[in-house]
């Protein structure tokens, strides 16, 4: 079996939502090779600071699969997810996380909170970060830089 990462594609959400003047960060879920849902971060827009691309990804996700469980199901997302993030993935059951750059001020796998090592946490995914992180990072520098 051959890995095939899904981050341009997440990475192609997060520079829509950056062109939107929302917070560069976008998320697919992906299902046997098969994008189901994808999005990009609509807090803004939507006038919800619950609008992360992770959330909205998943929820399109669930509403898809009919199911509020989302086991073998991936999600790819360019940013490091936050801590409500962390634990909307915990609670759909995500086989594996892709996530690209690291968010030491606000992430809530590898920062922050660790919601995945709690043993409140209901599911821990596999979490493989660094994924597409230059790319990533370099979206979310020149968003900031340019509102500076």
């Amino acid at each position: 079996m051959t890995f095939t990462s899904f981050m341009a594609e997440a990475l192609a959400e997060a520079r829509a939502a950056g062109d939107r003047g929302e917070v560069p960060v976008g998320a697919v879920v992906v299902r046997d090779g098969r994008i189901v849902a994808r999005a990009g971060n609509r807090t803004r827009e939507l006038a919800d600071p619950s609008a992360h691309a992770e959330m909205l990804a998943l929820r399109a996700a669930c509403t898809a699969a009919g199911s509020e469980r989302l086991g073998g199901h991936d999600l790819y997302v360019t940013l490091e997810p936050c801590a409500m993030c962390a634990a909307m993935i915990a609670a759909t059951r995500i086989d594996r996380l892709y996530y690209g750059a690291a968010d030491p001020k606000s992430g809530g796998v590898a920062h922050g909170a660790r919601v995945f090592s709690h043993p409140q946490a209901h599911h821990t995914p596999e979490v493989f970060d660094g994924i597409g992180e230059g790319a990533a990072a370099s979206l979310l520098r020149d968003f900031f830089a340019a509102r500076r």
